[in-house]
């Protein structure tokens, strides 16, 4: 299937490893042109190197009220085009409602949530009809999950804000779409893990719930990402889209 991704130019933030790492490898692969941005320029250009020729670098950190204009700006200069942005940011810290302090909910707000607002916000501004914009959030905008306590409380206000993007910008032509990892094999996801007593014996339970019994990688999230992205799912806006092998309980 030709997804019609040759040569359309997509920014892809939080890129330098883990889900953004994977879609931005995706997106390459099949012909299109990704910037890609990291935390410093060392790690954006690292991540780029591995991706190849059609993919550039470029240091940037949501939190920061000024990289969305600079992204957006970069990706034109660089290509003279921007077709659709995927907003991908590390998973704000664990922790329970007693443990998180007043900080972490302001640093976790600013670059998960705000950060993600403007460069959304930008990039609408700037995408013709056929542009699409793309948020990476989480199970968590359905049900919350243990010890997660920041992302139960951000990640659907997120979408709440992706679905409202999606009316507003639907008779442009641009598309909004969610995507809601489950258990994908990434090192945040090793981390979490990692608090447990036994993490083997977490990931088995973990694994026990979801019914294709085992974590995804992230090239399946990749692919899924992809798509959504592409011309291919030109009618598809608005939804938030599970890619956690069945964990989701309801329709």
């Amino acid at each position: 299937m030709d997804l019609g991704l040759q040569d359309r130019v997509y920014l892809v933030t939080g890129a330098t490893r883990g889900l953004g790492f994977a879609t931005a490898r995706e997106l390459v692969a099949e012909g299109a042109r990704v910037v890609v941005t990291g935390r410093t320029g060392q790690a954006a250009a690292e991540a780029a190197e591995r991706l190849g020729g059609n993919a550039s670098g470029v240091a940037a950190d949501n939190a920061d009220p000024d990289a969305a204009e600079r992204l957006v700006a970069a990706a034109h200069d660089r290509h003279g085009r921007l077709d659709g942005v995927l907003i991908s940011v590390g998973g704000p810290p664990p922790g329970s409602f007693e443990s998180t302090t007043d900080e972490q909910w302001r640093s976790a707000f600013e670059s998960v949530f705000l950060g993600a607002v403007r460069l959304a916000r930008t990039a609408a501004g700037r995408l013709a009809e056929g542009g699409v914009i793309g948020f990476v959030l989480s199970g968590s905008v359905h049900e919350p999950i243990a010890g997660l306590t920041i992302s139960n409380g951000l990640r659907p206000g997120l979408a709440g804000f992706a679905k409202s993007l999606a009316n507003e910008l639907g008779p442009r032509g641009i598309r909004v779409v969610g995507l809601l990892p489950g258990r994908i094999a990434t090192d945040r996801i090793r981390e979490l893990d990692a608090l447990a007593d036994d993490p083997e014996a977490a990931r088995e339970r973990s694994s026990a719930g979801i019914p294709l019994r085992r974590y995804g990688t992230p090239e399946e999230f990749g692919r899924a990402a992809a798509f959504l992205l592409s011309p291919a799912a030109s009618y598809v806006t608005g939804v938030m889209l599970p890619v956690d092998g069945g964990a989701r309980h309801g329709f």
